[in-house]
């Protein structure tokens, strides 16, 4: 029997951000803006323009831009189906559109909304919702940048490590041996220097100082059988190509020689 995509799944938010509409505009909707804060991302600027973000080796999504309207509107699809493989009968494009609304204070609100149309399985109701966990504190990211970066180009570092265990394990693990405990509070992270801006869920922020400025994220995501520890670093600065090159591997390293215990502890409150 043939399925159709008519259940509908939608994430809304909205987020305040720092600057101008203008400079929220080179950061959302330009390759070397998302870049910056967000994937990897190639981006034509304008309505049909092609889109692809960068998901790791050999990963991506494929889209285009449906509504183009600077510097207020971006709207663009995504071809789910195929990021999933899955037929395109399953599955609709999932279309974003992010709107840049002008506020006092030297503010913006950017109102984001993201949709698709399934059949309804199981795994796509878990599927938004992780994406919906994922997707929310990037824009923790996207504001520091525009408070500390903005119009800046950054360096990327992305390193990942599948453990074993249970995701809250594998958490702790990782926040405790990096000292991610409490926002407000100094780190050290591997000869670098820096402040958690945010804890949210399973997810750290961390703005870093020294020996290159930049932002960092740590996050953990349960696939499959395995838990992925990831960082990711948008460095600046005339130094940060140099640092990401020798560092990147170093990280590596440390992540993979993470030691989660083998059984699941108590919670932590």
């Amino acid at each position: 029997m043939t399925t159709h995509p008519t259940v509908p799944y939608r994430l809304e938010f909205a987020v305040e951000v720092p600057g101008t509409p203008e400079q929220v505009w080179q950061a959302i909707a330009t390759a070397p803006g998302l870049s910056s804060w967000f994937l990897p991302t190639v981006l034509e600027e304008r309505e049909g323009g092609a889109l692809r973000f960068a998901m790791g080796e050999g990963m991506g999504s494929e889209g285009h831009v449906t509504r183009w309207d600077p510097p207020r509107t971006l709207g663009y699809e995504e071809d789910w189906a195929a990021l999933m493989g899955k037929s395109p009968d399953e599955l609709s494009p999932m279309t974003s559109e992010f709107v840049i609304e002008s506020s006092s204070g030297g503010t913006c609100v950017v109102r984001v909304t993201t949709s698709g149309f399934g059949t309804g399985a199981d795994w796509e109701q878990e599927w938004w919702d992780d994406m919906g966990r994922a997707w929310r504190p990037s824009f923790d990211v996207l504001r520091l940048y525009l408070a500390r970066f903005p119009g800046q180009e950054a360096t990327p570092v992305e390193v990942f490590a599948p453990h074993a265990g249970d995701e809250e394990t594998v958490w702790r693990t990782v926040r405790d041996a990096l000292g991610l405990t409490e926002e407000g509070h100094a780190v050290e992270l591997h000869g670098a220097t820096g402040t958690v801006e945010r804890l949210t869920g399973r997810s750290a922020l961390v703005r870093l100082d020294t020996p290159v400025p930049g932002m960092l994220t740590v996050t953990t995501h349960a696939m499959e059988s395995e838990v992925y520890v990831g960082v990711r670093a948008y460095l600046f600065g005339p130094g940060a190509a140099a640092y990401a090159r020798d560092e990147a591997p170093a990280w590596q390293a440390l992540l993979e020689g993470l030691a989660v215990p083998a059984a699941t502890g108590a919670a932590q409150p």
